[in-house]
């Protein structure tokens, strides 16, 4: 693929949260950082909206009650932050001049200036791509009730508890969807991502760095309903994904696997 469609993040104060389409792809913390990921998967021919939402809940608040109003602030200092869609060629720099702004989202507030939290805005653009529809835009909507958390819980644990031991197989069993879609999005060849998947447990598990990963509890499993209520997200109490390890030595370093799933007759299919 010689041109990727990126998502490039910036922020100068508050922390922020961007969506593509419904579905959370980016998160940075309050302080000044930026950062840059593809984002093929999750566009569509047609109409696409960037969301950029500023000062978002923490994560159980924003789990319990998503549709809160949002509460008065006061800046203490400047503070801005902005999203941009871009086009590029493979290799290059954002920062070259042949980059091309797809769609900006931006927001600024100055020091003393009173905001919402969390204030929330987008830009919607049509995209003229190849992509095939992708199988979460027709996922049912969800309203998960206890049973469907233990479903979904009992699903989780087994990934976790398997991928503790090096077994890839039921994990690549849930994402069979997602990597075949992702292949597609940037012209892979069929089958490249579950090879590479199986090949990085494997790698981490000889390595050591999935004996912390363990199985969530129903304390620390919090769905969150994203993309329209097609998904529900999988994370922890710190807004982290709950599949992840918690290894102490550094030079093992840390993974953790998002799971954006659905529920179709009982099943769980990992779709982002």
């Amino acid at each position: 693929m010689d041109r990727l469609m990126c998502l490039h993040v910036q922020t100068s104060g508050e922390p922020i949260e961007v969506h593509v389409n419904g579905v959370p792809v980016l998160a940075l913390p309050a302080g000044a950082g930026s950062q840059s990921i593809t984002v093929h998967e999750y566009l569509q021919n047609g109409s696409n909206r960037i969301t950029l939402v500023v000062a978002p809940p923490p994560i159980a608040q924003a789990v319990a009650a998503p549709n809160a109003a949002a509460q008065p602030r006061m800046a203490a200092r400047a503070a801005q932050a902005r999203a941009r869609l871009v086009l590029l060629r493979q290799g290059k720099s954002l920062a070259d001049e042949a980059v091309r702004v797809l769609a900006e989202v931006a927001w600024a507030v100055e020091e003393g200036q009173g905001f919402e939290a969390p204030t929330v805005v987008h830009q919607d653009l049509e995209l003229p791509v190849g992509f095939p529809r992708w199988r979460w835009l027709d996922a049912p909507v969800l309203n998960p009730g206890p049973q469907d958390r233990q479903t979904v819980l009992a699903a989780v644990q087994r990934l976790a508890f398997d991928l503790s031991r090096g077994n890839p197989d039921s994990f690549l069993a849930a994402c069979r969807l997602k990597l075949e879609e992702v292949d597609q999005a940037y012209q892979r060849p069929a089958g490249q991502g579950v090879t590479a998947l199986r090949e990085q447990v494997q790698q981490l598990w000889q390595a050591g760095a999935l004996a912390t990963l363990q199985p969530p509890t129903t304390e620390n499993l919090l769905l969150r309903v994203v993309a329209g209520g097609r998904l529900l997200e999988c994370l922890n109490p710190l807004g982290a994904p709950v599949l992840s390890s918690q290894n102490d030595d550094a030079t093992l370093g840390n993974i953790a696997w998002p799971l954006r799933l659905t529920l179709i007759e009982g099943k769980v299919y990992v779709l982002r």
